[in-house]
């Protein structure tokens, strides 16, 4: 099977930055639903059959932990893998099987498990102290080399992308005095009740595409939010003409990392930054899962465009819990006169600050560029995959990470995202399961290249990837 292809690169970047990519096959041939249901049936039984200790694990967990997991994305059913040990770009699960690790944190591994560099960076800072709950130089140099490396003019430390989107939120409200906020239709941002609304809600009960109603989970007190589609500056600019009195802040990931990759189209992060500089909104920026991800000074700075606030953590602190948010230091007055009090006993400790600079060393624009090459490469070739067998299905990318979304048509909002194959979804991921290739639980599919991955690996994913174009096509 051949087909000719199409490769769109978007243009709010230089024309020969390998940041972005969406390649979209120019014909497809449907799967029959009945084979995909058929695999499935069989790639299950071949996970039970091979993830004793995993069942035995779980069995366990679920005594005293709900779910059976630490956190409830770690969940899934019958049971999830449970873990061992992990080095590099490698993890064994406790029934000693290796396994790719291509979910890395999320990006929180960007540089790989047990990077040398960190490990003798926060082994040294064993030998002085692990908190000290009071001011020290190493909080001191790491925020100046976060100030330098993100053109952040002031910034506080925390201890998790939630802490920093909350208080990005609160720092926001306190600033400009009022209480709502705009956030996108299925973005995630943690779990700051403002900002869990409409976290991939329920169609039946979100309103229309194009208008969009908040859903508020039961159990959360949020205040006013108003939710708008991504890539939609029409709606936005409807929200905003309507409620900008009332209204501190869009608050969005400039690339919707929470349902697979989700890019933005030509102009549409510049036009709502100059929409809410029309209507005096602040812009925050939740580059939790892009940050160093994205390149060198993240995402923001990548595309182009520069928001009031923006929200970090996981690739910046090595696989220790580090977050930050910061930006103008005029917003952020809002923390230094009191108006927002800002609080945390483990904020800027020595051990996460000692990783945290061992990060910024190691994450040179080099070795990033390297990883994005490694990135690139896989995407080619699974592209090409997908052009020989005539898969419904496409490629996208971002930086250092990557998807396969099976839909024929590029995924531009949250509705889009819904309309995509989950069936076919859970078969890809859970074929590259079972064949040692880890990607995050769910359905996004998507993977991350940190600096500890080599193109070796890579061709591992697209070999599997390949072995199941087959069986879809048998």
């Amino acid at each position: 099977m051949s087909a000719k292809t199409t490769e769109s690169t978007l243009s709010t970047l230089p024309p020969n930055d390998p940041a972005t990519w969406r390649n979209v096959p120019q014909s497809s041939v449907p799967i029959d639903p009945a084979r995909v249901q058929a695999l499935l049936d069989q790639e299950w039984e071949r996970f039970a059959a091979t993830t004793g200790g995993s069942a035995a694990q779980h069995a366990r967990a679920i005594g005293t932990l709900p779910m059976g997991v630490p956190s409830s994305f770690q969940h899934w059913d019958p049971y999830p893998i449970s873990i061992d040990s992990a080095k590099g770009a490698w993890l064994r699960d406790v029934d000693g099987r290796p396994l790719l690790d291509l979910s890395m944190g999320f990006g929180a591994m960007l540089v790989g498990h047990l990077n040398p560099a960190v490990v003798a960076a926060v082994t040294l800072a064993l030998e002085t102290g692990t908190l000290f709950v009071t001011p020290s130089p190493s909080a001191t140099q790491v925020a100046e080399r976060f100030q330098r490396r993100f053109g952040l003019e002031l910034l506080r430390f925390a201890n998790s992308g939630t802490e920093a989107t909350m208080y990005a939120v609160r720092t926001a409200r306190a600033y400009t005095h009022r209480p709502a906020i705009v956030k996108i239709e299925g973005g995630y941002h943690g779990g700051y009740d403002a900002l869990v609304v409409s976290c991939k809600p329920d169609l039946a009960v979100a309103g229309p595409e194009g208008f969009p109603i908040p859903v508020v989970p039961f159990d959360v007190a949020a205040g006013t939010v108003h939710v708008a589609p991504y890539n939609n500056l029409e709606r936005l600019q409807e929200i905003l003409s309507a409620h900008s009195d009332e209204i501190a802040a869009v608050f969005m990931e400039p690339v919707l990392e929470n349902i697979s990759i989700v890019l933005p189209d030509e102009g549409y992060l510049a036009g709502v930054r100059a929409l809410c500089d029309a209507y005096g909104v602040l812009l925050v920026f939740d580059e939790v899962k892009t940050g160093l991800t994205a390149g060198y000074a993240g995402a923001s700075q990548r595309l182009g465009v520069t928001p009031d606030l923006v929200c970090l953590a996981k690739s910046i602190g090595g696989g220790l819990p580090l977050a930050a948010f910061g930006g103008r230091a005029e917003v952020m007055a809002a923390v230094t006169d009191g108006r927002m009090p800002h609080f945390g006993t483990y904020n800027g400790n020595p051990l996460v600050m000692a990783a945290a600079a061992a990060v910024d060393e190691i994450c040179t624009k080099e070795a990033l560029a390297a990883a994005e090459s490694v990135n690139e490469g896989a995407l080619r070739a699974a592209f090409d995959v997908i052009t020989r067998y005539e898969l419904p299905a496409h490629t996208v990318g971002f930086g250092v990470k990557g998807a396969i979304t099976w839909s024929t048509t590029p995924v531009r909002t949250y509705r889009d995202y819904k309309r995509t194959d989950f069936g076919a979804a859970e078969l890809s991921w859970l074929w590259g399961v079972n064949r040692g290739i880890l990607t995050p639980p769910g359905l996004d599919e998507q993977w991350l290249v940190s600096l500890a991955h080599t193109a070796a690996d890579m061709t591992l994913m697209v070999d599997a990837f390949g072995e199941l174009a087959q069986a879809l096509r048998a």
